[in-house]
């Protein structure tokens, strides 16, 4: 079994709607894989607010809960001026369109993600939260499918043990939301690879944002970048990064949408490329939070989590997906055995390792 599984059904309410590609069934049908494995989820309670006003503005909470109830009820804007506010804080009809319910959902995924940071900060060496991992929401403003920051809350919570905290980021997109709420913060560095901001959402996480005393460290990859160049990438930065800061402990968020199916983004990874990132995190020896994040693929997102779920624990387990749920799914294999693609973006990679080694990686060093 895993510890300290946390998890709970009301964060599959957590839903945008039908058309939505962040879809419930993504998390649904990791936590049925798992459950063959004999992992059962710990139900982390209700979530404390106190909790969220570690990295949220109040207003932006009451406001969250305000427009929740509403909905819930039936009820639309209360008037335009009211309206207007709801879409300065991020809320409309795109990526965070509002509904009934919402705050309980967001709550639900927060609190999950809270109670793993809280068992490593009191001395459990790994903890999950794999319903979370929700990392563009900014401290007033709702952004890119999230409404509250885990992984952020995460990090804080780590704070009250650890005099330092590193947050890994393999998401496809820039943890821009983290990064922002601790870029003056000089105890933790945020790591992010992903592709590069000039060509997907949300526009950041260039070489050059580097926080206070370098705290923020971006490794931004070129659009349509093959697994093994993103792997090599990441091995030559993100663990030198980590050694030089010398952490406490690690949050480690584990979107799944750099695999080369995904269809919201260009980086075309492999599930193995990705999960020896992972399993390098996880063989640092430093105490772990693991969260969930982005993954829009429906063959590939429970796959990819489950396989890193048990890899961290330390539960050996066979290539093939039961064959039951790997026959419904589409997904017979945890590995992709399809041909490798040729290498590509080795030259923007590069170029991207020897400035962060020559210019960024020293200040960590002190």
């Amino acid at each position: 079994m895993l510890p300290h599984f946390y998890y709970s059904p009301a964060i599959l309410r957590y839903d945008f709607g039908p058309q939505h590609p962040l879809r419930p069934e993504r998390l649904r049908r990791t936590i049925e894989l798992l459950g063959r494995y004999g992992v059962k989820p710990i139900d982390p309670g209700e979530g404390n607010v106190s909790d969220l006003l570690r990295v949220h503005d109040e207003e932006y909470v009451q406001m969250v809960v305000k427009t929740s109830d509403r909905l819930a009820r039936g009820e639309l804007y209360a008037d335009d001026e009211e309206r207007g506010r709801q879409f300065s804080y991020g809320f409309g009809s795109g990526d965070n369109p509002p509904f009934g319910g919402m705050y309980e959902a967001a709550l639900a995924y927060s609190n999950a993600s809270a109670k793993a940071a809280e068992v490593v900060r009191d001395g459990a060496p790994l903890a999950f939260g794999i319903g979370g991992g929700l990392h563009h929401a900014l401290r007033s403003r709702a952004s890119g499918f999230c409404i509250f920051d885990d992984p952020a809350i995460a990090c804080h919570i780590l704070l009250e043990r650890f005099e330092r905290v590193v947050y890994v980021d393999i998401d496809v997109h820039h943890g821009d939301g983290v990064q922002w709420i601790f870029y003056n913060e000089p105890r933790v560095l945020t790591c992010s690879i992903h592709e590069d901001g000039r060509t997907l959402f949300p526009g950041t996480g260039g070489v050059e944002e580097t926080g206070l005393d370098y705290t923020s460290f971006n490794v931004p990859i070129q659009a349509r970048t093959t697994g093994d160049v993103w792997l090599n990438a990441f091995l030559e930065t993100i663990p030198k990064a980590i050694e030089a800061f010398k952490p406490g402990a690690i949050v480690l968020q584990m979107g799944t949408d750099t695999h080369t199916l995904d269809p919201l983004a260009h980086i075309r990874s492999r599930q193995q490329d990705w999960l020896a990132a992972v399993r390098m995190i996880g063989e640092m020896g430093l105490p772990l939070v693991a969260l969930g994040g982005g993954g829009y693929n429906l063959t590939t997102v429970p796959r990819m989590w489950v396989s890193a779920c048990l890899t961290l624990g330390g539960i050996p387990f066979a290539d093939e997906v039961p064959a039951d749920l790997g026959d419904e799914w589409h997904m017979p294999t945890y590995s992709d055995h399809e041909p490798v693609a040729p290498s590509f973006g080795q030259q923007h990679a590069d170029h991207v390792v020897e400035w962060l080694n020559s210019n960024h990686i020293p200040h960590l060093r002190r």
